[in-house]
């Protein structure tokens, strides 16, 4: 004669001798993240440092093969490139933050700028870092809830090259990345805008 329990625990018995406990609890599913940049090769090299992080990642190389995924699946985590082909990543944001208000997202940009920054923190994303970031880099972004309070200010004033490429930026965010719209707004002819934010911002 055997009883149940005692059958229950021949049929878990290890290989060693040990016993698996009747609960023991499932596996953890890594978390997904939707990575969106049109560089190819930058995301060759990101993605599988991200997946040794324990996320489940997912490429898009456009701003449409994101939107398609996002109507399917909606991620946890997302990192969008600022500038997506022609495209803005900002736009991205703002449809991933009405998909759900929980999405942590993170901007990247090789052309760092105040004006776009806020605008990404504006609608939705948790924080905004310059390229190149590494995977170390972006998990800890994500892990961020608040601002720094120790971080300083600035003591020197903007050269005026500067000051130039953060008011293109924040007029280019004001007409949602539309380069025409912008150069009108300006008074510039569209190529004009063109090459000026194609060059690289002064640092400062």
């Amino acid at each position: 004669y055997c009883d149940d329990d005692s059958i229950a625990t021949e049929r878990t018995a290890r290989r060693d001798g040990s016993v698996i406990p009747k609960s023991e609890p499932a596996a953890v599913e890594p978390a997904q993240l939707l990575l969106v940049d049109d560089d190819e090769i930058f995301c060759s090299v990101l993605a599988p440092a991200l997946r040794r992080r324990g996320f489940e990642v997912t490429i898009a190389l456009s701003l449409d093969q994101a939107l398609q995924h996002i109507a399917v699946t909606v991620p946890g985590f997302a990192v969008i490139d600022l500038r997506i082909g022609s495209d803005s990543g900002l736009t991205l944001v703002r449809q991933l933050t009405a998909a759900s208000e929980s999405i942590r997202t993170i901007v990247l940009t090789g052309y760092g700028s105040i004006a776009t920054a806020v605008e990404a923190i504006k609608l939705g994303a948790v924080h905004y870092l310059t390229k190149p970031a590494n995977a170390d880099q972006i998990v800890t972004a994500f892990g961020r809830l608040q601002g720094n309070p120790d971080e300083q200010p600035a003591i020197r004033p903007l050269p005026v090259k500067r000051l130039e490429w953060e008011h293109l930026q924040k007029v280019l965010a004001d007409h949602n990345g539309n380069i025409s719209a912008t150069a009108r707004a300006l008074g510039m002819h569209r190529r004009t805008l063109q090459r000026k934010l194609q060059k690289r911002p002064v640092r400062f």
